[in-house]
């Protein structure tokens, strides 16, 4: 191993029963929260990206990532000291129904790393292999995949949003199946492994799963050992402290969700197995940005009929998932009631949230209920006139309140006659709108600072990271760090990146991985 040597104290492990049994073999797994798993190894594990921040939040200088011992550990085929893998137990409601047991099928976790300000992160290997919980499957991930969730790790980061981290791609050398829209039409891609990182990957359904067994004392452990580890300024005992614990949940959820909102971003498959109790945006599988704004506007094709997880409503599929932790909690309550004021507090921080990042993306010093009308209004024009969502808010930024004219919209449609159908309406509002800023107390410069922070410029669009994953196919991953670079700094408007903060061109409207993901995206 190389001279660097990390740090490991695996609470979780130490904190929680395991499973007697280890290895890979499926089976299903009772009265445990984990089991003892060893990546399987890969035949050429190469570092294809990382990622600087994230490997100094964890002690990683350059020449360390630069060894091969570096790329060995992040592919799966070595193990730094202190590392003790493993692989979590949980269940889910998936689409609204219950799963039964789940587990990181393809997830395994290497260890919890100190760094050296004393924090702690969970580093998971994402496509590792096979461990108890993969149900048939081979744990293995594809480089298009990889790409998709380590770029947008990192994204969502520098845009604000709270979301686990990603420290490497790792190319494994291998080919791997896969169906990627369930059709019959199998294909072999180049395999890959990303590393996440966040300080727990706890999810609704690591309690959901053994309330569903009536298996209390593990379900209690689980609540304890979450609130040690993950919630320690939380004080108090007993119910009192669960509740709390439960509320501060909801306002993580609440907080997240609102900034998914404020920047168009629509997860693709929020079953409960996929929220973090930490409030962190996690699993990132068939997910988009919205272009033409559309609430009904789902990537997921798994979702196409339903669009339960469409981008509107979001929010409402947050709260019932709070709702099923809710009730599978409950064992551990004698009165619902810090339940309740739980699933309340998810409510009212949600519309705080709104009329904070209405106010923020309108460029006022604060928004009225008359103000969120203003911004409803907004939303329903660029629905109806098939705005960009990103382009058209960033627009807005150049409105005169003196004369205010639709001039500066010109780029953001997709289809003319639906522009041409808005017009008289938009009119009106940009007229409301400038009338509107002329009454606020910001000056133009704070007006213009409060919205370019609110309004992101450069975003993940699902085309580009196609054209880094067309690109990254052929052995050419210099589209991948041109996205990393222009991402960093998604909210400052940069000479020469025109082609990052486009519309969506007529060649994505119907490809694969652009305007069309599954599950195994």
């Amino acid at each position: 191993m190389d001279a660097y040597a990390p740090r490991f104290d695996n609470r979780l492990r130490t904190l929680l029963p395991g499973d007697p049994e280890t290895g890979p073999r499926r089976r299903e797994v009772r009265g445990a929260a984990w089991s003892e798993v060893l990546p399987t190894p890969v035949a050429d594990p190469t570092l294809l990206a990382w990622s600087p921040e994230v490997a100094g939040l964890l002690g990683f200088d350059a020449a360390s990532v630069a060894t091969a011992d570096f790329a060995r550990v992040f592919g799966g085929n070595a193990l730094y000291p202190g590392m003790q893998p493993w692989a979590a137990n949980y269940g889910g409601h998936q689409f609204g129904h219950w799963a039964g047991q789940l587990g990181d099928g393809r997830a395994i976790s290497l260890g919890e790393l100190v760094a050296a300000d004393g924090r702690y992160w969970e580093l998971q290997l994402k496509g590792a292999g096979p461990t108890p919980y993969s149900r048939g499957a081979d744990g293995r991930a594809v480089l298009r995949s990889s790409i998709r969730e380590f770029l947008c790790s990192e994204a969502m980061h520098h845009l604000g949003v709270p979301t686990t981290r990603a420290l490497s791609l790792v190319g494994t050398g291998e080919a791997v199946v896969r169906d990627m829209f369930y059709d019959g039409h199998p294909q072999p891609e180049p395999g890959a492994v990303v590393c996440r990182v966040a300080p727990s990957f706890i999810r609704f359904g690591t309690f959901e799963l053994p309330a569903s067994r009536g298996e209390t004392t593990l379900l209690a452990q689980l609540a304890e050992a979450c609130i040690r580890r993950d919630f320690p300024a939380l004080q108090g005992q007993g119910e009192t402290l669960l509740g709390d614990w439960f509320a501060q949940i909801a306002v993580r959820t609440a907080e997240m969700v609102a900034h998914w909102m404020r920047v168009g971003f629509v997860h693709g498959v929020m079953n409960t197995d996929n929220l973090s109790v930490l409030g962190l945006t996690l699993d990132y599988g068939p997910y988009g940005w919205v272009e033409d704004y559309d609430p009904d506007w789902t990537p997921n094709t798994t979702d196409a009929q339903g669009r339960r997880y469409r981008f509107g409503t979001q929010p409402q599929v947050a709260y019932w998932n709070l709702g099923r932790l809710a009730q599978a909690l409950s064992p551990l309550f004698a009165d619902v009631a810090p339940l309740q004021a739980g699933l309340a507090a998810f409510q009212s921080t949600f519309v705080a949230c709104t009329r904070r990042d209405a106010a923020a993306k309108l460029g006022l010093s604060a928004a009225s209920d008359a103000d969120l009308q203003l911004y409803q209004r907004w939303q329903q024009l660029m629905h109806e006139g098939s705005m960009d969502m990103t382009l058209a808010w960033r627009a807005l930024m150049r409105i005169d309140p003196a004369a205010p004219d639709a001039a500066v919209l010109e780029a953001v449609y997709y289809d003319q006659a639906r522009r041409q159908a808005v017009q008289a309406p938009l009119a009106q509002w940009l007229q409301d709108y400038a009338a509107r800023l002329r009454d606020d107390p910001l000056a133009a410069p704070e007006r213009q600072a409060r919205m370019g922070a609110a309004n992101p410029l450069y975003v993940l669009r699902n085309w580009l990271a196609q054209e880094a994953i067309d690109r990254a196919e052929q052995g050419d991953m210099e589209g991948v760090e041109a996205l990393q670079a222009v991402l960093r700094d998604p909210y400052t408007e940069r000479d020469g990146l025109a082609h990052f903060a486009g519309k969506r061109p007529a060649w994505a409207d119907n490809r694969a991985g652009c305007s069309m993901l599954s599950c195994s995206s």
